[in-house]
Formats: structure tokens, sequence, C-alpha cells
């Protein structure tokens, strides 16, 4: 287990050239080519099988071990932001408008050394490691396309272990949680239609504003009144749209936000009283009232047996690292379709740094993490995919 740290630190230089190269040019979920370019090149360099084009720019890759045995998928997402970098880095995006401000730059890289890493010592080890280079995990469902275009199929995946870098805690800190870890996401559009009118005759026409500001109110109460107080939601209306002149009632208005949940029983509660609120409300208040809800994604749950496994081999391998079992987020994380699927564990590695000025927080124009944490990763997923191939 030491020598795969060592290993993998020994590849630092190969590993950080490649993020920072990833870097320098990011690409916005399902146009990563020229990412996807660079990872079938570096795995063509190791003579893996590889499928192309999944999911429009995904790359799947099988390493086979000397005999045939357990299926390990290790997943990397791709993609970038569309936001602009204000980081002032010497490899800061030269991309305007785009950056990489969640670490899949790294994450990718990170993908690459592992492959390195496993195709260096494949006669020591039986079954089969498929390598996912996922696109468009930012909300616009590169994993579940993945998913249904056959990722878990020919061979199927045992176990399914992937890492992400976590700013919100520094270098030398792991969080390997049981169960839900990350909370499962919706995307709600609510338009509320009356009649419009003159805003100094109101009596003549169906405000569709009042009744979205008791619709708001009324939203509020749903975390407060109808979830258990020791567990968790989060309803968000983040905007509002109505309207274009002081004096006139508009016909209808348009709100957006967000739900975050961890347990379904939770998630159905809440989005049936979120239905049950706005028909309610739109009715008493004599407007017409449409929802439209996307599911981002489900919850991101780690498998209680594989999490303590990892948290076990993390242990030995990291000694000095502080290992988190209780850290959960209400971001929302697509790799959430491939665990619903197939039990494995996501593991969040430590990568801020404040006295370098590397502690913002993910998708901030200033985001960037101290690199240490790439060869932690690396290593660890190598350790935890091997112990299983055993």
């Amino acid at each position: 287990m030491d020598q795969i740290l060592i290993e993998a630190q020994k590849l630092f230089g190969y590993t950080q050239g490649l993020r920072r190269d990833f870097h320098r040019f990011p690409e916005i979920g399902f146009h990563e080519r020229r990412t996807a370019g660079i990872v079938v090149q570096e795995l063509a360099k190791l003579g893996l099988e590889m499928r192309t084009g999944v999911a429009e720019t995904g790359v799947v890759a099988q390493i086979e071990g000397k005999k045939p045995g357990a299926v390990v998928l290790l997943r990397f997402d791709m993609d970038a932001l569309p936001i602009q970098e204000q980081t002032n880095a010497e490899y800061a995006s030269q991309n305007p408008g785009l950056m990489h401000a969640c670490g899949h730059d790294g994450h990718t890289a990170v993908g690459l050394t592992v492959a390195r890493m496993l195709h260096a010592c494949r006669a020591e080890w039986k079954g089969t490691v498929k390598l996912v280079f996922q696109p468009a995990e930012e909300g616009l469902g590169g994993a579940k396309r993945m998913v249904e275009e056959g990722l878990l199929e020919n061979p199927r995946p045992d176990v399914a272990l992937g890492a992400h870098v976590w700013n919100e805690k520094p270098f030398g800190w792991l969080g390997i949680t049981p169960g839900p870890m990350m909370s499962a996401a919706e995307v709600f559009k609510v338009t509320l239609t009356g009649k419009g009118g003159h805003g100094a005759m109101p009596h003549q026409g169906v405000d569709p504003v009042l009744a979205a500001a008791q619709v708001v109110t009324g939203l509020q109460s749903i975390v407060s009144r109808n979830v258990p107080p020791l567990q968790t939601a989060v309803v968000s209306v983040t905007t509002i749209h109505a309207g274009e002149a002081f004096n006139v009632i508009p016909p209808k208005v348009e709100m957006q936000g967000t739900i975050r949940t961890f347990e379904p029983a939770v998630r159905q509660r809440v989005l049936a009283r979120f239905d049950k609120i706005v028909h309610g409300v739109a009715e008493a208040f004599e407007c017409e009232a449409q929802i439209e809800m996307k599911v981002v994604s489900p919850a991101t749950v780690n498998d209680e047996k594989i999490a303590q496994r990892v948290r076990e081999i993390a242990s030995k391998m990291l000694p000095g690292d502080q290992i988190s079992t209780d850290e959960r987020s209400v971001g929302s994380e697509d790799m959430s379709y491939i665990l619903e699927q197939v039990p494995g564990c996501y593991i969040l590695v430590g990568s801020a740094n404040a006295d370098q000025n590397l502690d913002a927080p993910h998708h901030h124009p200033r985001f960037d993490f101290d690199e240490r944490a790439l060869p932690k990763a690396a290593a660890l997923l190598e350790a935890c995919a091997i112990s299983y191939l055993d």
C-alpha cells in the first residue's frame, strides 16, 4: 500500500502537467472534445481497449488483469463551468467565459494517472478495471446518458468508485461517509397565470403577483413543518419574473428554484407538499398553476460495507489524515446514477490550502486547489480497486 502512494507521488509531474493543461483549455459539458482527445491519446499509449463517443464525448476503457475476476468501475468527470476565471494563475483558462471551477481537470488527470499505475501492475491482479471519463457532470445529465448508453454492461461492474477534490476542507482531510452523502437535486419552474389589468383597478384582473408571494411563503413551510427536524431538505425559490410596467398587473409570473433532499421518503414528501401548496394557493387566488420539475440527480449514496473498506484502506495508506465519516453536502453529484445500480463509494479528498490562497469554494471564479491532493486521490483509488480485484 505504501508502494502505491510512492508510485503516485513519482508520477506527480505527469498528473500536474495534465491537470494544468486541462485547466488552460476548459470545455463545457458535452463539448469536451479536446479533453477527451487527450484522454484517448494517453490511453492509446497503454494499448487499452476503448469505447469513445459515449454520451457525445465520454470515453470508457478497460484494463484486464492476469485472470478473469471482479469488475471495478472508476469514474472521472471532465467538464468545466461557464465562469470567467479570476485566479491569475499561470495556467489560467485561455477560453473566455469558461473555467475549471470544480476540480474536474484534476479528476481527469487522476484518472489517467490511475490508468498508468494499474496497467503497469496488471500482472499482479485478476479481474477488470473499467475506466470511465464522463462528460457533463455539471447538471447536464452526463452520467445518466452514459448509463442509458450501456455504461454498466459488457461487463457489468461489481463495485464503483470515484473521488472529488474538496475545497470545503483542508489538504490532509478525507470524507468517506456511509449512506447518503450528497443530496438529490431537482430544478423547478412554476408558472402562475391570472388576468392582466390596470394596476389602479386590480378588481378587474386576477393578480398572479399576489398569488406568487403567497406561494413563496407557503413553500417555506415545507422544511419547517413537513420534514422531521433531524432530517434535511432545502426548498429555495431563486428567481421571480413578472411584468414590465409599474401600473400594469401582469398576466403571469414565472418562478424558478431548487429542491435538495437526501432520503427518498423525505424527497417524496417534499415533492408532494410542493405540488399541493402551489396548486392550492393558486386556486385560492383564482390563478392557474403549472409546475415543471426536472431531476438533476438522485442522492449520492455510499454502500456502507464498501465505505468501511475504503476507510480501512485510507487509514493504513494515509495514517496522518483526518477521516470524517459524517461529511454530507447539499450539493449534488451525478455519479449517483451509477451508484443507484452498482454498490460503491464516492470519496472526498480535502484540497484547500489557506496559506497559499487555495481555499475559494467550488464554482467560484477564484477556485483553485492544493495539487498535492492529486497523487493522494490516485493512490487511494488504485489501492481500493486492487483490494476488490484481489
